[in-house]
């Protein structure tokens, strides 16, 4: 069972913008390659991180999102701590530089 959480428009700040709150936030597509070979590793860190709320957000179906953290390219990773953005990534990425990002 997957522990990510698919994020929205309605749910991000409920989900992700809370004090207490570690979280990795991928911004996808579903027609992009380098996102496709990454949602393995991710899955992968959604399931080791039981500490780390994961999220998705899909570009194409929430594109505030995307323009509110500046992404401009996918895959992204963005790290966030106490509801403030601390790192990110901009394409692919092994999973020892997301937890590295993370345990910064």
């Amino acid at each position: 069972m997957s522990r990510i959480v698919k994020l929205t428009n309605e749910n991000f700040d409920s989900e992700i913008v809370k004090d207490g709150v570690v979280a990795v936030v991928d911004f996808y597509a579903d027609w992009c390659g380098p996102c496709k070979m990454f949602a393995p590793v991710f899955e992968e860190l959604a399931n080791e991180r039981t500490d780390v709320v994961c999220g998705k957000v899909n570009v194409d179906e929430a594109p505030a999102l995307a323009q509110r953290f500046g992404v401009m390219s996918i895959p992204t990773v963005i790290v966030f701590k106490n509801g403030e953005q601390t790192a990110q990534n901009v394409g692919l990425a092994g999973k020892a530089k997301i937890i590295a990002m993370i345990d910064a």
